[in-house]
């Protein structure tokens, strides 16, 4: 169902005058990440329970771009304490990222969401270099132990994401189909709209996007 969102909101802007590049990758250049960005993204790895030297990403991948615009849209694998915890970084205090309150509440709230789409080992394990870094897997939902590290692994490159479009001069725009937007005089989420909209939900989509821009 993910991709139908992302497709059928592509398909929205397609219909409209923006500028719209599909599936933007941005080459990550070393040279920008200052010595305060590396202490930031170290004592992220550190606190989700990384060893050794941090990784770190040479490109990054985003659904679409507008101008200065990259946007993700995030689904359930994303909100979850792993999320939370590198929230509580620096970088968030030290940096505006306007999603951050939002994000928050929702790595509070849909956890049990990011379980149910998240217990299959390829994704509870992650990749084998999630182990290395964040060490063995405990059972899938069990977070008594070490927990997941393929989840672990996803909220630190959530992190990288959040960093490196900043400094490389992007504006970074995460939706969630969580959002709540206003129509028929009741509150939608923006996953049920995105389901198989019609003419007039997909210009009030419309219309809520493009206030993101402003």
């Amino acid at each position: 169902m993910q991709h139908i969102f992302v497709e059928n909101f592509l398909e929205i802007l397609r219909n409209s005058d923006v500028d719209l590049k599909e599936n933007f990758e941005l080459e990550v250049n070393p040279k920008f990440l200052d010595q305060k960005g590396k202490n930031w993204l170290q004592e992220v790895f550190e606190d989700l329970g990384g060893e050794g030297k941090n990784p770190l990403l040479e490109k990054l991948k985003f659904d679409w771009k507008i101008n200065r615009f990259l946007f993700l849209f995030d689904f359930h694998l994303h909100f979850n304490r792993y999320r939370l915890t590198s929230f509580r970084s620096d970088l968030y205090r030290e940096m505006n990222f306007p999603f951050v309150d939002a994000q928050r509440r929702l790595c509070r709230t849909y956890e049990k969401e990011c379980l149910k789409a998240g217990m299959q080992s390829r994704i509870w394990n992650g990749p084998p270099i999630a182990q290395t870094w964040f060490g063995a897997a405990s059972e899938p939902g069990d977070f008594s132990g070490n927990g997941a590290p393929g989840w672990k692994l996803q909220a630190y490159n959530d992190v990288q994401i959040d960093l490196q479009t900043r400094i490389h001069g992007y504006k970074l725009v995460r939706l969630s189909p969580y959002e709540t937007i206003m129509t028929g005089g009741s509150l939608k989420r923006l996953d049920q709209l995105l389901v198989n909209p019609n003419e007039e939900q997909q210009q009030m989509l419309l219309n809520w996007f493009m206030r993101k821009l402003a």
